[in-house]
């Protein structure tokens, strides 16, 4: 028996490349909010895979997606086509997510230096704010034209 998880329209499946805990944990679905210069909107189904005993999400796979929104959305929003490290990452869990729920994440770009991307970011379910994220990822690597953060949405 197969199941159809349900991604809101306009969502893609993002195509991060073979990561065996990304692949275990996902898929990722995104969008660019603002056309292709603009942030990284990311979501996932929360599935029973991803809940603790309680069913909700377990605090670890929502640290999960803490740190894909922080890297990924730097890549997306800075245009810097560069693989992106975790440097620091903090969370706020604001509310319990369920089971089935869509849950949805935006990030913004505080300040980039030469060598750091500070960012914040917001995790919802239905418009209300569930995971609050900071984060400061650091570019590393030549930046190459495979890097480009387009792939994701190939």
């Amino acid at each position: 028996m197969s199941s159809v998880v349900r991604i809101p329209e306009g969502f893609v499946k993002l195509a991060l490349g073979t990561n065996p805990f990304v692949d275990s944990v996902g898929p990722l679905y995104g969008h660019r909010e603002e056309g292709l210069a603009g942030r990284l909107v990311m979501g996932i189904r929360i599935e029973p895979r991803h809940c603790s005993p309680s069913g909700f999400a377990h605090g670890g796979m929502l640290m999960t997606m803490a740190d894909m929104l922080i890297v990924l959305g730097a890549n997306v929003q800075t245009g810097l086509n560069r693989f992106m490290t975790t440097v620091s990452l903090s969370a706020d869990f604001m509310a319990a997510v369920a089971q089935d729920a869509w849950l949805e994440g935006r990030l913004d770009i505080l300040r980039t230096t030469r060598t750091l991307v500070f960012c914040q970011g917001i995790y919802s379910v239905d418009g209300q704010p569930v995971l609050r994220v900071d984060g400061i990822v650091k570019p590393i690597g030549e930046e190459k034209p495979d890097g480009s953060s387009r792939r994701y949405f190939e």
